[in-house]
């Protein structure tokens, strides 16, 4: 399927309208051509620093104090290697993950992928609707009921960037984490955490992750760090940027990519360092090592740091985390439905559609379990997410190591290897992660 450039004024998520769209000017000064790249991994970043990610850090900061900091550094290198093979993969062969598969796999096959795929999207979203209710739950004190029943007005924003460009989705995006890393610069100077002590947490080891608790948490942050529709999500929006189809051309796009992948992971790794780095030094180190959600955090804030700014900017920050997620969740939808069923609906239509397979687990679970559920809730969205990754993953592999597919842009074996014990690892990972939360072992 050959992408175009928009005719209509549609939404700018639909991607087989913006392939192209946002050009890259020939031999241009090296800053210029980084701030042409710039943008797609900001949409994929978002999903690196979603409520998921919030409520594992937070609890590994709380009981854990500093010393599961490194989990979080590596679960983002990891991702900054697999992302990187996900852009390399799009902008090589000029399709995207799930078309690839399409054109790959059987009929069976592509159709559980997708089954899996969209699971994972309803998941990621479930996470995103529950972290947007928790925060207008705290900052205008309504029931989280009516904060589920607001997320559901998210569709309005999605109408309302009809005709929009693709790089004013990136703007957007790039105001929204700018939002969150801010919030976060804020609360640490008021925190004031032991820095030696997080310097120390940096460093690996196997006697902190050796306990059963902390080796759970350990890998509750690395399956919400690696989310499998950001690897489909990643490998379209590359082919935003119109280059060359030629050996230049497309190594220097992947170059400029590559960049601008790891510079915004590193901001999402910055990020949910902050996350784990403000629970440590406000909960753990004054005692507090039972703060294992977010509205406790929350609550906690305002008391130990002695403002209560802290706890109003903590929610911001939280509400800004679900919105941005709105975004990239509406992308990913488009992209895997049209990529595996080569089926496009209006944007608009895609988001309502997700938002309402994420109300319902939502409202039913607090419904019955009261505001408690957000916790369990949040949880159960990561595992959802865990089991879906290596379904992602192991095409994503084998495709950048296929000379056929990507020809001098295939895996060389030291990418080769590091990629397939990423996948064993967090394959184990993830079904250890499962496992644990059923209470299998």
């Amino acid at each position: 399927m050959q992408f175009k450039l928009p005719t209509t004024a549609t939404a700018p998520f639909c991607p087989a309208e913006v392939q192209g769209s946002v050009a890259v000017t020939p031999g241009a000064p090296f800053w210029k051509r980084i701030l042409q790249f710039a943008g797609p991994g900001l949409l994929v970043s978002i999903g690196y620093m979603d409520p998921g990610n919030w409520a594992t850090d937070i609890e590994a900061g709380s009981r854990y104090g500093y010393s599961l900091l490194f989990v979080v550094v590596l679960s983002s290198l990891a991702a900054m290697v697999l992302q990187c093979l996900s852009m390399r993969l799009g902008i090589a062969t000029g399709k995207d993950l799930a078309q690839l598969s399409r054109d790959r796999y059987s009929p069976r096959v592509v159709r559980g992928q997708w089954v899996l795929a969209e699971l994972s999207i309803v998941a990621c979203d479930l996470a995103e609707v529950l972290g947007g209710a928790l925060a207008f739950h705290l900052l205008f004190k309504i029931s989280l009921t009516s904060g589920v029943l607001l997320t559901a007005l998210d569709t309005l924003i999605v109408l309302g960037l009809q005709g929009k460009k693709f790089r004013d989705l990136e703007a957007i995006i790039l105001g929204l984490i700018a939002t969150i890393g801010i919030g976060y610069v804020i609360e640490l100077i008021l925190v004031k955490p032991v820095w030696s002590e997080v310097a120390h947490g940096l460093v690996p080891s196997l006697q902190v992750v050796s306990g059963r608790e902390p080796l759970y948490l350990a890998i509750g942050i690395l399956g919400a760090t690696v989310m499998p529709h950001n690897l489909y999500l990643h490998s379209s929006v590359v082919q935003t940027r119109a280059v060359k189809r030629n050996s230049r051309g497309i190594g220097s796009a992947i170059s400029m990519s590559r960049i601008d992948t790891i510079a915004s992971l590193l901001i999402a790794l910055l990020i949910n360092a902050a996350i784990l780095i403000l629970a440590a030094a406000a909960f753990h180190a004054t005692g507090h090592d039972q703060v294992t959600d977010i509205e406790n955090a929350y609550k906690l804030l305002a008391p130990i740091v002695g403002t209560g700014f802290a706890a109003i900017l903590f929610a911001v920050a939280l509400l800004a985390s679900g919105q941005s997620s709105t975004f990239t969740g509406t992308v990913a939808g488009q992209v895997i439905m049209e990529g595996f069923l080569n089926l496009n609906i209006p944007c608009w239509q895609r988001r309502l559609i997700t938002r309402a397979l994420a109300l319902i687990p939502a409202l039913i679970g607090i419904q019955m379990l009261g505001n408690g559920a957000v916790g369990e809730l949040l949880v159960a969205s990561q595992v959802v997410l865990s089991l879906q990754l290596p379904f992602a993953l192991y095409p994503l592999i084998r495709m950048t190591d296929d000379r056929a597919l990507m020809g001098e842009f295939a895996n060389r074996l030291p990418t080769r290897l590091l990629a397939w014990a990423l996948f064993v690892v967090i394959s184990a990972a993830n079904v250890w992660l499962v496992f644990q939360t059923v209470g299998w072992v």
